[in-house]
């Protein structure tokens, strides 16, 4: 589960990164919180902390990483709880509202992302 979804993780960054230069804003906003969230899900795999069943609820899994993860364990930046709430809020604008996103909300989004799976890389490799 680990390795998948590291995998998993750099794919979708590297695939925002595209759709940015693409000017595909939506897109890219949308690969990069799936590209952190695939990240949280392998740094809570580490710890041995995984979701009953197969599905990952996207609630779950921002109060398990923040809640065990960096209040309990401190593995993690104290500013990363507030990361995949506030990626989430984007990637839902990105993709059930009537409007888009920008240029500078995506490329905001993509560094969130790049920083949160970066950290979470170097530690678990």
């Amino acid at each position: 589960m680990l390795q998948e979804f590291l995998a998993k993780a750099e794919e979708n960054l590297d695939i925002a990164i595209v759709a940015l230069e693409r000017e595909r804003y939506n897109a890219a906003t949308n690969r990069a919180y799936y590209a952190a969230f695939q990240a949280a899900v392998a740094a809570l795999a580490a710890e041995n902390v995984k979701p009953q069943g197969h599905r990952i609820p996207h609630d779950w899994l921002q109060a398990q990483f923040s809640g065990i993860l960096i209040h309990r364990r401190k593995l993690y930046p104290a500013h990363f709880a507030s990361y995949l709430p506030k990626m989430q809020e984007l990637r839902d604008t990105a993709d059930y509202k009537d409007i888009s996103i920008n240029k500078s909300a995506a490329t905001a989004q993509i560094k969130k992302a790049h920083e949160f799976v970066s950290h979470i890389l170097q530690k678990l490799q």
